[in-house]
């Protein structure tokens, strides 16, 4: 029996994992719901199913759970909402900005009892992924220190930017996350330094561009987390692992794998322009783990608990960059 799953949002990442549900047969997209009727109803036409409002989706004995792909502001009342209804939940990262309300929706989840899991996609990407399995297979001995770079083409919009929490709470906290997937023991000190190099006008709404972090963890172990708003040459996104025995990477990826040798030298393609072409193999894959946790009766993960610790390097980091100290967990 397929699973029955209503798409909340029918907006660039919905489209994304409209697109993941269609392709997998264990899944049924039944509904979409989006404040704008036009996009919910072109998404809804695209897949064959039905558009319905949250009381419809919630109410309904023939949907058995929700992808929640709304603005961050709306996630918390959702999951309450839909955890209520006893539906599985799968939404997108954070479940909240504030550290205490989404404490408070977690405990609303846990109480119903229901299937619940964060979109840290980047755990799902294969070249990461890979990254893992060497660390947990030993191959490149005890961790010792991990570097993390993140770099986007270019920086939203001033009206994103007002409401997505800042940078780390929008941009590292995908990084925090995979720290803490790739440390083996968890962070305990955060220091964070932050500014803005690209366009001023970040800096009036009360933002940064370009910021570093280091993590340490209670063993000693470190992570350096460099982010910048703007990268001229693509979307920069690389992983380095050393080990007591040696070091591991995931490089950039392409959209084309090539090299061209010429007399003028060797070149290659440039990079994805996008998060949602360079991660589209791990959303489909998140989304698998989703399905397929559901069916199986597993624990969902990441969970509830990933998504409070990685919010709170987050408020660390921000606390560490206004103070210019290191901030102790």
């Amino acid at each position: 029996m397929a699973i029955r799953l209503a798409l909340l949002g029918a907006g660039r990442i919905g489209v994304v994992h409209a697109g993941a549900l269609a392709s997998n047969d264990k899944a049924r997209l039944t509904a979409v719901a989006d404040a704008r009727e036009q996009s919910a109803r072109e998404l809804a036409e695209r897949h064959d199913c039905q558009v319905l409002t949250i009381e419809q989706i919630a109410s309904s004995s023939q949907i058995d759970g929700v992808v929640i792909c709304t603005p961050t502001t709306t996630h918390a009342d959702l999951i309450e909402t839909f955890a209520r209804a006893g539906k599985a939940i799968f939404c997108e990262k954070p479940i909240d900005l504030d550290l205490k309300r989404a404490k408070s929706c977690i405990e609303v989840v846990e109480a119903a009892g229901v299937k619940f899991m964060l979109g840290f996609n980047r755990r799902f990407d294969p070249h990461f992924k890979a990254v893992k399995d060497a660390i947990t297979s030993g191959s490149v001995g005890e961790v010792e220190m991990v570097q993390i770079t993140s770099r986007d083409p270019g920086a939203p919009d001033a009206q994103y930017i007002k409401s997505s929490g800042g940078i780390f709470k929008d941009m590292t906290i995908h990084d925090f996350d995979m720290a803490r997937f790739l440390l083996p023991d968890e962070p305990v000190r955060v220091y964070a330094t932050a500014s803005v190099l690209t366009d001023p006008k970040i800096a009036e709404l009360g933002d940064f561009d370009s910021a570093s972090i280091i993590l340490t963890t209670a063993s000693g172990r470190q992570c350096t987390i460099n982010n910048s708003r703007r990268a001229t040459y693509g979307y920069d996104q690389r992983i380095e692992v050393h080990g007591s025995r040696g070091m591991i990477s995931a490089e950039n990826q392409r959209p084309l794998s090539i090299e061209i040798a010429s007399e003028s030298g060797f070149t290659r393609p440039p990079l994805h322009d996008f998060f949602m072409t360079r991660y589209l193999t791990a959303y489909a894959a998140e989304m698998s783990a989703f399905i397929d946790g559901i069916l199986a009766d597993k624990q969902l993960c990441p969970g509830p608990d990933d998504g409070l610790k990685a919010l709170l390097l987050a408020e660390a980091a921000i606390a560490s960059c206004n103070s210019r100290q290191e901030v102790r967990l």
